[in-house]
């Protein structure tokens, strides 16, 4: 599935620029994967756009916030808060997983909202518990998603092999 991911992130920039599903299933089948992966890969994607619904991502700094959508109340967390993981989510992501998000958290680079996106999916993937690679792909996706541009450093740390790091 993440291999699928991958491809869409690489060829459809932002979440709603791409083709409808049915197409976007046909053009992944003719790159040559597998129809269980494809519709495997839809199907998270989907869990994507449904975790989406009701999440404003901040503006940068100087323009004024968007409304939140009609019902769906805001509760930002505050400076200073702590997320507190589930069992399950501990589980699933590992602690390799959770100091990464805990990482670019601290680095302002990723929002309490779109963490919470990344959890669900995290917590939507096919394996248990996920690999650090694997969540790097859903953190890329959940920026996809929400048509955000990641620092280059953040993009270049989660593009990055850690296993391949030599040290100078």
């Amino acid at each position: 599935m993440y291999e699928v991911l991958v491809f869409v992130y690489e060829h459809y920039w932002g979440g709603g620029s791409g083709p409808d599903r049915e197409r976007l299933g046909r053009r992944l089948h003719s790159a040559g994967f597998e129809r269980g992966e494809i519709q495997q890969a839809l199907s998270w994607l989907a869990g994507l756009d449904s975790a989406a619904q009701g999440i404003h991502v901040a503006p940068p700094a100087g323009q004024a916030p968007a409304e939140p959508a009609a019902g769906i109340p805001a509760w930002p967390a505050r400076p200073g808060s702590q997320r507190i993981y589930t069992p399950e989510e501990q589980e699933q992501l590992g602690a390799e997983g959770i100091a990464c998000l805990l990482f670019l958290e601290n680095a302002g680079a990723l929002s309490a909202e779109l963490r919470e996106v990344v959890i669900d999916r995290a917590l939507a993937a096919p394996e248990s518990p996920l690999s650090l690679d694997d969540l790097k792909i859903i953190i890329m996706m959940v920026y996809w998603r929400f048509d955000a541009d990641p620092d280059v450093l953040v993009l270049d740390e989660l593009c990055d092999d850690v296993e391949r790091r030599v040290a100078h």
